[in-house]
């Protein structure tokens, strides 16, 4: 019989993980189509702290878990969503080596040179760091989000000086806000009015492009509305520009078409030059129009429930979000102790983005101790998968469902990253503990099929189920039953790899 090697193990588990996507895609649970991740599914399903944690935070940590054990999960979210009252000076530390990530377009064009991506670069990076280490999971959880649904690719041509701006003056301002407030700053930034080539539209010539996006991406949805209503909002908007001089928003009265406009239920004369005031309406009515608050309703529910939105919570969101004037916060509390979410453990699972912060928080991996060469690799990494913050290309942001990232190459890159954190080869920078595996399973088990529970439950959240634990372990050539002591002189070459493919059975890849 030939040795099991990791390659083969892996094998095994790129088919058990497709599996795993296939039952969530098809709307049933993950476990059912998996076979191997139902007891962690239903430990899931009895554990709400766990399985809130899982979805809210990008990662839950021994730390986080005891917090959200004392305060219950109620007390924790009530925390969460007043993120200023928090603590974060270690993620606050690194990001002060991040000057341009949130700088004003003043500041990062006298920092860079034109067209220099040094801002983009430290944005990507911040967002890495502050996913990774900030004591704000759930805003930080929002932020991506919001930044998803208003996107605005990063690096891309003509912002830039202002992208990192609007990262900070947009998503991060309203990000717990309204979403009212949120889509009229969008609107009026220099970024995604450069992105949707808005300041270029004029009365002589309306540009269609962000008067269509806005309607398909940003508010009611694709099948709403008619090409008569992208005329007449492009029309609508013009005036709304970049000053020439000012290189900061505008409006532009001698840019602007006038002419009755009927959009969606939007009524105006439109009969004077000055039809800023008009824009604002309009973009007021499409931020509380029905179609937006059930459109917004759903990709919360893609994103924190399941692949499949369910229809009651839905329409329960949609209510919350028009009753509360488009507020955010009232909306994510409705979401997160609602029973449609505590029903959906096992519906959802990591991006490649997710998978690698949340490998980062499990393994307890910390910022370098001075500059930012660890997210410089850990960028890269994401990048080569596909998945590295803002680089999406097209305005429609990155798929939030588990059959975008399902194949095997995509698969294998994760699990080579799971082996380079756990061994400590790249990024190396990253600071660790001096003894990984005694950080993980402080007091060594008699067997390694004890080891490998012991590191399933830190890492996972439950134990691996039989078949998985053995296969992990044939990679060090055990058994469950193989007795385990100190003097155990394989043990330290055989640990990384024993903890990467903990990282890379299917139960971690569960949100």
């Amino acid at each position: 019989m030939t040795k099991p090697t990791r390659r083969t193990v892996l094998a095994g588990s790129v088919a058990t993980a497709a599996l795993t996507v296939t039952g969530i895609t098809t709307g049933a649970p993950a476990a059912a189509a998996a076979g191997g991740t139902v007891d962690l599914v239903k430990t899931l399903g009895a554990d709400p702290i766990a399985h809130l944690l899982r979805r809210a935070t990008f990662g839950a940590t021994p730390e986080s878990l005891a917090e959200a054990r004392k305060l219950g999960a109620a007390g924790w979210l009530d925390r969460q969503l007043e993120p200023a009252r928090i603590a974060d000076s270690r993620c606050e530390q690194v990001l002060t080596r991040l000057p341009l990530a949130g700088a004003a377009p003043a500041t990062v064009r006298a920092k860079s040179s034109k067209d220099s991506y040094d801002s983009f670069k430290q944005l990507g990076r911040a967002a890495i760091a502050r996913a990774a280490w900030s004591e704000r999971q759930l805003f930080e959880q929002v932020v991506a989000f919001w930044s998803n649904h208003l996107h605005i690719t990063a690096p891309s041509s003509g912002v830039w000086d202002t992208r990192a701006d609007y990262d900070r003056t947009v998503i991060r301002k309203h990000a717990f806000g309204k979403f009212s407030d949120m889509l009229k700053d969008s609107a009026r930034h220099p970024a995604m009015l450069t992105y949707l080539d808005q300041r270029s539209s004029t009365r002589a010539h309306p540009n269609e492009n962000y008067a269509r996006e806005l309607m398909e991406l940003h508010t009611v949805g694709v099948e709403h509305y008619r090409e008569a209503d992208v005329l007449a909002a492009a029309r609508l908007l013009t005036g709304m520009t970049v000053g020439k001089s000012s290189r900061a928003y505008a409006y532009d009265a001698s840019l602007h078409a006038t002419g009755a406009v009927d959009i969606l239920g939007f009524r105006h004369a439109n009969k004077t030059a000055d039809g800023e005031a008009a824009a604002l309406a309009f973009l007021d009515h499409l931020a509380r129009h029905e179609l937006t608050a059930e459109r917004i309703a759903t990709k919360l529910c893609v994103r924190f429930v399941a692949d499949e939105a369910p229809a009651s919570l839905v329409a329960k969101l949609a209510k919350v979000y028009r009753d509360n004037d488009t507020a955010i916060a009232p909306v994510l509390r409705a979401l997160f102790t609602s029973p449609e979410f505590a029903a959906s453990a096992g519906r959802k699972t990591r991006t490649p983005f997710e998978d690698t912060i949340a490998s980062v928080r499990a393994l307890g991996l910390g910022p370098d101790a001075s500059g930012v060469k660890s997210l410089d690799g850990l960028y890269n990494a994401l990048v080569s998968m596909g998945n590295a913050p803002f680089r999406w290309s097209a305005p429609n942001g990155y798929p939030d469902v588990a059959a975008a990232w399902a194949s095997p190459s995509a698969f294998l890159l994760r699990c080579n990253l799971h082996l380079n954190l756990a061994a400590g080869w790249y990024p190396k920078q990253l600071t660790r503990p001096a003894d990984l595996l005694k950080s993980l399973v402080p007091v060594l088990p008699a067997t390694y099929g004890a080891l490998v529970d012991a590191l399933a439950t830190r890492l996972v959240g439950g134990k691996l189920p039989a078949a998985h634990t053995a296969a992990v372990l044939s990679v060090a050539g055990k058994v469950p039953t193989s007795p385990l002591t100190a003097k155990d002189k394989s043990l330290a070459g055989a640990a990384p790899y024993l903890i990467a493919l903990v990282l890379d059975s299917p139960s971690f890849q569960l949100r």
